[in-house]
């Protein structure tokens, strides 16, 4: 389902290349132990590996959300504001109340 108020701004190239660098770094981090540890030069691996590719085909497509219902329509409300009028300040009560006596 496509929302016809979302134009496709980005290039289909780059959403193809995206995608790529997505499948290759899954199956390098479900395939290989060694993609899924930590590099000297290079830092963590599945970062570089999923995380990135990920990111960047998120950004290609203008960092869209998943399209949700809004919560009105779920039927939850808000909960009713009180009426009454705000509550007092209580005396001094505990350890600060004993010093002030005691000075």
């Amino acid at each position: 389902m496509t929302d016809p108020r979302r134009t496709t701004a980005f290039d289909p190239r780059l959403d193809a290349v995206a995608r790529y660098a997505l499948a290759i770094g899954a199956v390098l981090v479900l395939l290989l132990p060694a993609a899924r540890g930590f590099n000297e030069q290079v830092g963590w691996l599945p970062m570089w590996l999923l995380a990135m590719p990920a990111a960047a085909w998120w950004g290609a497509h203008g960092f869209a959300l998943p399209w949700r219902r809004a919560p009105e329509a779920e039927g939850r409300r808000a909960l009713p504001r009180r009426r009454g009028p705000q509550a007092r300040r209580r005396g001094r009560v505990g350890l600060r109340a004993a010093w002030s006596r005691a000075a």
